[in-house]
């Protein structure tokens, strides 16, 4: 696996990735209703790709084809950290969430969702409260979690 800054060009397969990935491991800890709100498969490929060049954007790939990715703010906003459905349990979030990590100094935080909560807790992050987070009038749960260095 190597790891690599963002590109414009990969801006596609990430929203693609982010999809399948919600719609296959959340669905454990969401409803379907739940799922579509939150990944609709319309992405705004311009507003992602803004997003992925304001913040520090990494891609995993294997062999040429993407398998994560991940991004974090210059405040320590970890956003967005999604592995290919497929690679799960190979130690790709990890890679990607150390390398985000080392970007910023100090206070990290993120809103993981109730399927990503156990791997943050075991980075070490703890939840700083629950949350009820609204999309398409739809309310998801997720749980602000934060990481002092």
């Amino acid at each position: 696996m190597i790891l690599r800054k963002y590109q414009s060009a990969d801006c596609r397969e990430l929203t693609e990735l982010f999809y399948r990935t919600v719609h296959i491991i959340n669905a454990k800890d969401y409803t379907e209703e739940q799922l579509n709100a939150w990944a609709d498969g319309q992405a705004d490929l311009e507003k992602w790709n803004k997003s992925f060049l304001e913040h520090y954007s990494i891609v995993a790939e294997e062999e040429g084809r993407i398998v994560g990715f991940g991004d974090i703010d210059q405040t320590g906003y970890l956003d967005r950290l999604y592995v290919h459905a497929d690679y799960q349990g190979r130690g790709i979030a990890t890679a990607i969430c150390e390398q985000l990590e080392q970007t910023v100094r100090g206070r990290l935080v993120t809103h993981a969702s109730i399927t990503a909560k156990p791997f943050f807790e075991k980075r070490g992050y703890q939840v700083i409260k629950e949350q009820k987070v609204e999309r398409k009038g739809i309310f998801l749960t997720n749980f602000v979690m934060e990481k002092s260095r």
